[in-house]
């Protein structure tokens, strides 16, 4: 009974992944963020094309489904453990691959947070850090988001080690890395686009003395 309870879990949680928000708000206004920008179905790209107003409310919804999802598996397991990450992988998966928009959808990471803030509240500590620091000092938010994963991963090797924590992580580290290869290709190519109002660290450098 508890595994069938555990596999609807990770059912739903793949459904509600697969509720984006940039494209379920795009339809109020009529436009498709992925025929615009980078083709991405994100808050990146939705700054980028729509404005901050647009794009705080697609991450507010991409948060809150991946925090949701992990509440969800709390109702199966009474402290976060496998059940909740696997819920928040699923939850991840569906707003990379979303059942209900052609599987073209985002690259996962705000449905991360929001999962974390809710299994692994601690954990947003190292990742938040690292990718403030790391936008500030470059401007790249897909090498920022890319580090921050891999500052999870690191964190959860610190000892004690907790296997279900730590499988988590390199399995989020992988699959944060691979929705954003192009990135990293264009990085390599010196074509990626900087987010430049974030690179404060330049702009304080180069100010006149």
């Amino acid at each position: 009974m508890w595994m069938w309870t555990a596999c609807a879990l990770l059912v739903a949680a793949y459904l509600l992944g697969s509720i984006s928000g940039s494209l379920l708000l795009g339809r109020l206004r009529g436009v498709d963020i992925r025929t615009q920008g980078s083709g991405n179905a994100g808050g990146t790209n939705a700054l980028r094309t729509q404005g901050w107003r647009f794009a705080l409310g697609v991450v507010l919804i991409d948060v809150g489904k991946g925090a949701l999802a992990a509440w969800l598996a709390s109702l199966v397991e009474l402290a976060p453990g496998p059940v909740a990450f696997a819920a928040i992988l699923a939850a991840m998966a569906g707003h990379i691959w979303p059942v209900f928009h052609g599987f073209r959808g985002g690259k996962g990471a705000a449905t991360l947070v929001g999962g974390l803030a809710v299994a692994w509240p601690l954990a947003l500590v190292p990742v938040l850090a690292t990718w403030v620091v790391c936008l500030v000092l470059t401007g790249y938010v897909g090498l920022s988001t890319v580090l921050a994963a891999l500052a999870l991963a690191g964190f959860a090797a610190v000892p004690p080690v907790d296997a279900a924590r730590l499988a988590f992580a390199v399995v989020v580290a992988g699959l944060i890395a691979f929705t954003h290869r192009e990135n990293l290709s264009r990085l390599r190519a010196g074509t990626e686009s900087r987010f430049e109002r974030a690179r404060l660290f330049h702009r304080w450098r180069g100010r006149p003395e």
